[in-house]
């Protein structure tokens, strides 16, 4: 089975835990990890985010997530 490659990574309060989520270009929800490990540093090193969480087009993605996290989240467009 093939899979889209991660276009966008979130990083954002999960109830007290910081998450990374990975999306596809489409903003289909690819994974979640631990936003503090090596991976995503490394990932993310050298890509400037915004804080778009409050952004309609994010609104079924993060719909588990409430308005502060959504504007507090770090959202970061990868090189694909």
């Amino acid at each position: 089975m093939h899979s889209s490659p991660v276009k966008f990574l979130i990083v954002i309060d999960a109830g007290g835990a910081m998450v990374a989520r990975l999306f596809n270009a489409d903003r289909a929800h690819v994974m979640d990890m631990d936003a503090s490990t090596q991976d995503v540093v490394a990932t993310i090193e050298g890509v400037v985010p915004t804080h778009s969480g409050t952004a309609p087009e994010w609104d079924a993605a993060l719909a588990g997530h409430n308005a502060d996290e959504r504007a507090q989240a770090q959202v970061y467009a990868l090189a694909v």
